[in-house]
C-alpha cells in the first residue's frame, strides 16, 4: 500500500519560512507525479503546486507563486515545498498527493490524484 508522509509544518510569523516535505513509500521513484493542497478552515481543498515525475515541469497557484517552490528528490522518494514570505491567509493544512503517470507533466486537478498523505498544519501568524 502507497504511502505518502508529510513532514514540516508548524507555526510561524509572517514574512517567515518552512519547508515540507512528503516522503513517500511502496511507490516507484521518478514514477508519479506529485501535488501539493491546502485547505484552510470552513473552504475547500485547493491546488497550491505541482511537478511532474522527473521534477523538471512545475507549476503554482497564482496566490503563491513567487514565494513557494516545489521540487523532488527522487533517489529519496520526496518532495518538498519550500514556503517563503508566509501570510496568514497561507495558513491551513497541507497535504501531498500523488499518482503513478507515464507523462512528464504535472497536474493541477485534486480529483486525478489517488494517493494522498494525512496532511501537516502550517500556521501563520500576523
Amino acid at each position: 500500500q502507497v504511502q505518502l508522509v508529510e513532514s514540516g509544518g508548524g507555526l510561524v510569523q509572517a514574512g517567515g519560512s518552512l519547508r515540507l516535505s512528503c516522503a513517500a513509500s511502496r511507490i516507484a521513484s521518478s514514477s508519479f507525479a506529485m501535488g501539493w493542497f491546502r485547505q484552510a478552515p470552513g473552504k475547500d481543498r485547493e491546488f497550491v503546486a505541482a511537478i511532474s515525475r522527473s521534477g523538471v515541469n512545475t507549476n503554482y497557484a497564482d496566490s503563491v507563486k513567487g514565494r513557494f517552490t516545489i521540487s523532488r528528490d527522487n533517489a529519496k522518494s520526496t518532495g518538498y515545498l519550500q514556503m517563503n514570505s508566509l501570510k496568514p491567509q497561507d495558513t491551513a493544512v497541507y497535504y501531498c498527493a500523488a499518482r503513478p503517470t507515464s507523462t512528464d507533466r504535472y497536474y493541477e486537478l485534486l480529483s486525478w490524484y489517488i494517493y494522498w498523505g494525512q496532511g501537516t498544519q502550517v500556521t501563520v501568524s500576523s
